[in-house]
């Protein structure tokens, strides 16, 4: 085998996750070089047979690993699952307290036949009240108050992604990345470390929180919140599309009034300064919107591209695969499913020197790498140099 060349290579992490909090963690730690392997139960991963919105949910959150089916009703698959561990250097589950003990993978017992293990469980709670509860991405969007905030009081509104469990994935990526350099440091012992759904979304909410703690003055739903620039609006534009335009500059302010015939507004003394023209929007808007609406979106995005104000169209997910920068090279990276069919996927959101991360990674086969794992355990081998899970 040849090495990967990436900061985790040599790292094996354990998996013991479904849906998507738990097994983004694995699948940021594979694709930084980790040999991530996600234990299964036989009837695999509930996750592989969502549909709907779901069907995406195992193969994209579950790229680059391997898969060892274990049934723990049989004392061997015990003995296994402790032999992996004892190998391994992080172990991450999602289970609810107390489901694991039941399997002798508690974290009292962890602790005491392997204390070197780094363990980091996603629950729904930090410790505290709410700790015992189960919670959903939806759940703590509207405990927090970020559906209040994305819709309104009356009408909240969850963000259209499962942002706040792929987020708590990160928040596990980065906690283990630092219970690593610990280790590295010489520490001997591993790390506890729960992550939580709903602190995960508080702080996510803490810009919120933070303007009522300093003015006293309750945060504004995003769609009824004051504007703090003269325009930051959606427009229709020719041919019935939308763009977005933020003039938020004074230097913007000029260049977009020269450009867009609106030069009564430059010389209008009413509107000197930015507070005056945000409170002049009844006025402003109108007068802009018209301009806008004579345009076609292509050529209004060319011209204030050029000038350096930003602006979007109003796209939706499948509008990204037309997108000039999300076709660049590197941007989308083709994977395979564990029915072998292709599919692309937006790259790791970093590039390590140079390179986009995430090309050629397998969605494993239930079980695919159960006999494997199993003779590399009974030859007391753990690869140095691991490739698993991505194309050769």
């Amino acid at each position: 085998m040849t090495g990967t060349g990436l900061p985790l290579e040599g790292v094996r992490v354990v998996e013991m996750t479904h849906m998507v909090m738990g097994p983004t963690c694995g699948m940021i730690l594979a694709q930084l070089g980790a040999e991530v392997i996600k234990v299964e139960p036989p009837a695999g991963d509930k996750t592989r047979s969502l549909g709907g919105m779901g069907v995406s949910f195992f193969p994209l959150f579950n790229r680059g690993k391997r898969s060892v089916v274990l049934d723990f009703a049989r004392a061997e698959d015990r003995d296994t699952m402790h032999a992996l561990l004892a190998s391994a250097d992080v172990f991450v589950e999602n289970f609810r307290d107390g489901q694991l003990d039941k399997q002798g993978l508690g974290p009292d017992e962890l602790r005491k036949r392997h204390p070197h293990l780094i363990v980091c469980g996603h629950k729904g709670f930090l410790s505290g009240p709410y700790e015992h509860r189960p919670a959903l991405d939806e759940v703590v969007q509207m405990m927090s108050g970020l559906a209040a905030m994305t819709g309104t009081r009356d009408k909240p509104q969850r963000v259209g992604s499962s942002a706040n469990d792929i987020m708590g994935g990160m928040f596990g990526a980065i906690s283990i990345l630092a219970a690593l350099y610990q280790k590295r440091g010489g520490a001997k012992d591993g790390a506890d470390i729960r992550i939580g759904l709903f602190e995960n979304c508080l702080f996510l909410v803490a810009q919120h929180m933070v303007e009522y703690e300093m003015t006293g003055n309750k945060p504004r739903s995003m769609p009824e919140r004051e504007h703090a620039w003269p325009i930051y609006d959606i427009f229709e534009t020719a041919g019935g599309n939308r763009i977005f335009i933020g003039v938020v500059t004074e230097g913007h302010w000029q260049s977009f009034c020269r450009e867009f015939a609106l030069q009564d507004l430059l010389d209008d003394p009413t509107l000197r300064t930015t507070t005056d023209r945000i409170l002049a929007r009844g006025k402003i808007i109108p007068r802009v919107a018209a301009e806008i609406k004579r345009r076609d979106v292509a050529a209004l995005s060319a011209k204030l591209d050029a000038l350096n104000i930003c602006c979007s169209p109003i796209n939706r997910p499948e509008d990204l695969f037309d997108d000039p920068h999300v076709q660049r090279p590197g941007g989308l990276v083709n994977n395979i499913n564990a029915n072998g069919a292709a599919f692309r996927v937006p790259a790791l959101p970093v590039q390590w020197n140079g390179a986009n991360l995430g090309e050629g990674l397998l969605v494993p086969r239930l079980g695919a790498d159960t006999e494997a794992v199993r003779a590399e355990l009974e030859r007391g081998e753990i690869p140095t140099t691991r490739t698993a899970g991505r194309r050769a």
